[in-house]
């Protein structure tokens, strides 16, 4: 069983707006700090942003203002909302445990056209 299991990604226009969601144990959502990841073709996969786990809040520069990452406890989930969308966001989407990473699911495909 993976840890995550990510989903929502799709086709949108620059500008648009998505909201990915990441399904994951009780554990890992309430106690750990969660973030989530991006893979474009032919890079090497980034952090995108990172939340809780007693650190500070992290987004990586290009992100924001943004992309907001969120949790629901109650529903061992946690999101990854974004706005205005650019093309270069374009990438396979992955969540996980940054300080403690864990097996990689399958992640999702964003891909944003011009």
């Amino acid at each position: 069983q993976v840890p995550f299991v990510e989903s929502g990604g799709g086709l949108v226009q620059a500008g648009g707006s998505l909201r990915l969601s990441c399904a994951a144990s009780e554990i890992t959502v309430v106690i750990n700090a969660i973030g989530w990841y991006r893979q474009a073709p032919g890079k090497q996969r980034e952090l995108v942003g990172r939340i809780g786990g007693g650190y500070p809040d992290y987004y990586r520069d290009s992100v924001k203002g943004r992309f907001t990452i969120s949790r629901d406890s109650a529903k061992n989930t946690m999101y990854l909302q974004m706005s205005s969308l650019k093309p270069e966001d374009s990438a396979v989407y992955y969540c996980n445990t940054p300080f403690q990473l864990q097996p990689w699911g399958q992640g999702i495909q964003v891909t944003v056209s011009s």
